[in-house]
Parts: C-alpha cells; sequence; structure tokens
C-alpha cells in the first residue's frame, strides 16, 4: 500500500522494494512475497530511468522466482507484468551487465506455460532477437534467451510463425559461436528443435543447420540432454527434408550414422537418448537411398542392440 499510494516517488519505491528484501531470507515470508511480483515490476516500469532501482528489483524478482521454483511453486505473470518487463528490457538494452540478470529472470519466468504465453503476446522475441545479434559473445545471455525462445515456440498454438522464422539464423549463429559451452549449446539445440517442430526452417536452412547440429553432438558427446534434444532436432529435419537425411549421411567431418552408433554405445543407460536416436533412424529410412546405405553400415545390428538393452520399452 505505501508502495502504491506514491508511484511517481522513485525513493518510496526504491525503500519498498528493499524493505521486501529484507524479507527474503525469512521462509515465512515467501508465500507474501509471491503477491509483490507485479508491485515491483511496476515500479521498475514507472521508474525506467533508474539502474540502481531496476537492479534492486529485479534482483529480489530472481529471489523469489528461485524460491518458487525450488518449491515446486508455477509463476503465472499476467500481461501487465510481461509488458512492464518487456519495457525495462528496451529501456536498457544496451547495458550487458543489466541485461544479463533481466534474460536470466525471464528464462526463470517462462518456465511457466502461462508466463511464456504471456511473454509472446506482448512481443518479445524480436528484442530476445535483437539482445543475442548484439550481445552473441555473452554466453550467459545466450543461454537464457535460447530457453525462453524454446519455451515460447515449444507451444503447440503458435501464430508468430513469421516471428519465429527469423529466429533460426540468430539461434544457429549462437550455436555456431558457442559450439564449445555445452550449457549454451544445450539451449540452442533445443531452440531449434523447437523451431523446426514450428515448420520455421526453410529448404535453405535443412543442410547447414543438420551439419551444424552434428558439430554440437561431436563437440558435445557427454551431455545427455543436448544429444537428446540434437537428434530430436535432426529427426524433425529429416522428416521435412530427404535433403537434411543426406546431409547426416554424407558430413563431411565423418558419417552421421558412425556418430550415431557412437552416441548410442555412450548413453546405452539413458532410454530418453536412445528413443530420440531411433526416432532419428525411423525418419532417416523413410528415404529408399538413404536406408540401403544404413543397410551397409550394418544399422540393423545396432537396432538389434538396442532392442536387446530395452525389451519393455
Amino acid at each position: 500500500e505505501f508502495m502504491q499510494a506514491s508511484w511517481d516517488v522513485e525513493e518510496v519505491q526504491a525503500e519498498g522494494i528493499q524493505y521486501l528484501a529484507s524479507f527474503v531470507e525469512d521462509k515465512t515470508a515467501f508465500p507474501h512475497l509471491l503477491t509483490c511480483t507485479e508491485v515491483i515490476t511496476l515500479a521498475m516500469k514507472v521508474h525506467t530511468d533508474s539502474l540502481d532501482l531496476q537492479v534492486e528489483g529485479c534482483t529480489l524478482l530472481l529471489e523469489i522466482l528461485s524460491q518458487a521454483l525450488e518449491q515446486g511453486v508455477t509463476m503465472d505473470l499476467d500481461v501487465s507484468v510481461a509488458s512492464c518487463l518487456l519495457h525495462t528490457v528496451r529501456k536498457h538494452s544496451e547495458n550487458e551487465e543489466f541485461l544479463s540478470m533481466l534474460c536470466t529472470l525471464l528464462m526463470m519466468f517462462s518456465a511457466s506455460e502461462v508466463a511464456a504465453e504471456n511473454l509472446r503476446k506482448v512481443g518479445i522475441i524480436p528484442d530476445l532477437l535483437s539482445i543475442l545479434r548484439r550481445f552473441i559473445h555473452n554466453d550467459k545471455i545466450c543461454f537464457s534467451c535460447c530457453a525462453v525462445l524454446w519455451s515460447l515456440a515449444v507451444s503447440e498454438d503458435n501464430a508468430d510463425q513469421a516471428v519465429l522464422a527469423s529466429a533460426v539464423p540468430v539461434t544457429s549463429a549462437v550455436l555456431q559461436e558457442h559450439l564449445h559451452n555445452g550449457v549454451v549449446a544445450e539451449a540452442a539445440c533445443s531452440a531449434l528443435w523447437a523451431l523446426a517442430l514450428q515448420g520455421c526452417l526453410t529448404d535453405s536452412d535443412y543442410e547447414p543447420t543438420a551439419a551444424l547440429l552434428l558439430d554440437a553432438l561431436r563437440m558435445n558427446p557427454e551431455r545427455a540432454v543436448l544429444v537428446k534434444n540434437g537428434c530430436l532436432a535432426l529427426a524433425s529435419l529429416v522428416r521435412l527434408s530427404e535433403t537434411a537425411a543426406l546431409a547426416i549421411l554424407l558430413d563431411s567431418k565423418g558419417s552421421g550414422t558412425e556418430l550415431i552408433k557412437e552416441e548410442y554405445h555412450l548413453h546405452s543407460h539413458e532410454p530418453g537418448v536412445t528413443e530420440a536416436l531411433c526416432l532419428l533412424m525411423n525418419e532417416m529410412v523413410q528415404y529408399d537411398e538413404v536406408m540401403l546405405n544404413m543397410r551397409s553400415q550394418k544399422m540393423e545390428k545396432l537396432l538389434s542392440e538396442i532392442k536387446f538393452q530395452f525389451p519393455f520399452s
């Protein structure tokens, strides 16, 4: 009430946020802090010129969301809060350090389907892409933005086809830039999988994207989630085009079928990875020429091994 009575007074908003922050360590205060997100984001929107207030508000929101995620509580931010956050993103689009914090906040919010939908509604995707282009060297920003993109693109009912399509080259550039960084590469592979599922790639994208995903698998063979999502992305590409299937077979850096074998033997205890590999192979054998090649590579032997390993799946 103290904050709401004086929206225009920066000192009041700053003191209010600082006072609320003093309750973060008190676990009994958490349910009450959950009700304060709208007040905090509105204070940030009204006083966007004050970087100190923005940082303190963002830090408090991160604390509240971290506790919420730990306790399995979903934070369904509404459209007005999403709009406030977008306003803040635009106002401080050049401040790399603050944006890094803000993008982490957006990623945590986007874990909720309702929040992701509201972020999409207020039109945050072009802003995310602009941030990625400008700060492609920043692994923390790239990880957060790709994770948000995945949450926004994976929605079944997606009307932003043209906007999402513009995310393909940017996400590919992020993956290329951070191939050796498993955390970022994993998020970028997941985003590309969601974009492929939405049919956002064009004919000219299939071959280079398949090659890039294979590179990501080669560079990070031990990361189960990356391998799984990378294979699911490849399967989506192969479903759309034989060009992608041939690109996997004839990749200049080595046979994709050999890579599939290697990944299975590395993750043979992981049903999720194995299932993704099987899905990829199933899509590949839909093309006669590809199937003949896979037979010559003794892939039937691998399939028998998988069937033996997972007899009840």
